[in-house]
């Protein structure tokens, strides 16, 4: 059974930082592509960053600079370092691991941004 278990979501005033983690069971967490992806009201599912297995990152244009994606094999969880947080940044935030054609997704986790 495959589990991606994200934590770290909560409220932040603009300016501050937060570090999401998600943790995966189930897969061999080292030979999988992570990624962060968030979810506003309203808005489409978009992609935050990814990191592939042998740890080429990449960004969208709107967190480079502010966020960075890592990843620790032997603890099988990939982080996701937000720092100079906007309310714009306001979303569900969700973990993804992708191998060939198979996709898995957590459950989510909520950072609000207040101005």
């Amino acid at each position: 059974q495959v589990q991606l278990v994200e934590s770290g979501g909560g409220l932040v005033q603009a300016g501050g930082s937060l570090r999401l983690s998600c943790a995966a069971s189930g897969i061999i967490f080292s030979i999988h592509d992570m990624g962060w992806y968030r979810l506003a009201p309203g808005k489409q599912r978009e992609l935050v960053a990814t990191i592939t297995s042998g740890g080429i990152t990449n960004y969208t244009d709107s967190v480079k600079g502010r966020f960075t994606i890592s990843r620790v094999n032997a603890k099988n969880t990939v982080y996701l370092q937000m720092n100079g947080l906007k309310p714009e940044d306001t979303a569900v935030y969700y973990c993804n691991a992708k191998k060939w054609a198979i996709t898995y997704w957590g459950q989510g986790t909520q950072v609000t941004v207040s101005s």
